[in-house]
C-alpha cells in the first residue's frame, strides 16, 4: 500500500472515530443540533478519504505521487477546517451569518481536493495500457 493511501486511511479512521464519538454524545444527550456536522465528519472525513486511499492503492503502479499528496493535503485540510467552523455555525445564534463564509471556504478547499482527485482519475482513465 502506498504511504499516501495509508495517510488517507489513518486520517479518515481518526475522523470516523471522532464522528462516532460525536454521534454517541448526541444520542446520550438527545440533542441532535450537530447532526449535519456528524454527517460531514463521517461522509467527507471517513468515506471520501477512504475512497481516495483505495483509489491510490488500486493504481499504485501508475498514479502520480505528487497529485496524490496534493489531494491528501487539500482534502484533509478542508475537512479538518470544516469541523470547528460548522460546529460554530450550528451552535451560535449568529452562526450562519458569521461563520457561513468560513464554512464555504473550508468546503472550497475540500472541493479543490476533489478536483485534484478527478485529475488523478482522469489520468488513469486515459493512460496508455500495455
Amino acid at each position: 500500500m502506498p504511504r499516501v493511501s495509508a495517510a488517507f486511511f489513518v486520517t479518515g479512521g481518526l475522523l470516523l472515530l471522532g464522528g462516532m464519538i460525536l454521534g454517541e454524545y448526541m444520542g446520550a444527550h438527545e440533542n441532535f443540533t450537530l447532526s449535519p456536522l456528524h454527517a460531514h465528519i463521517n461522509l467527507l472525513g471517513w468515506v471520501t478519504l477512504a475512497l481516495y486511499g483505495t483509489f491510490y492503492t488500486l493504481t499504485k503502479d501508475t498514479y502520480s505521487p505528487r497529485l496524490a499528496w496534493i489531494n491528501f493535503v487539500l482534502s484533509s485540510v478542508g475537512v479538518l477546517a470544516m469541523i470547528p467552523v460548522l460546529a460554530l455555525l450550528l451552535t451560535q445564534p449568529d452562526g450562519p451569518a458569521k461563520y457561513g463564509p468560513l464554512a464555504g471556504a473550508a468546503g472550497g478547499i475540500a472541493l479543490l481536493g476533489l478536483l485534484v482527485f478527478l485529475v488523478s482519475a482522469f489520468r488513469e482513465l486515459v493512460r496508455r495500457r500495455t
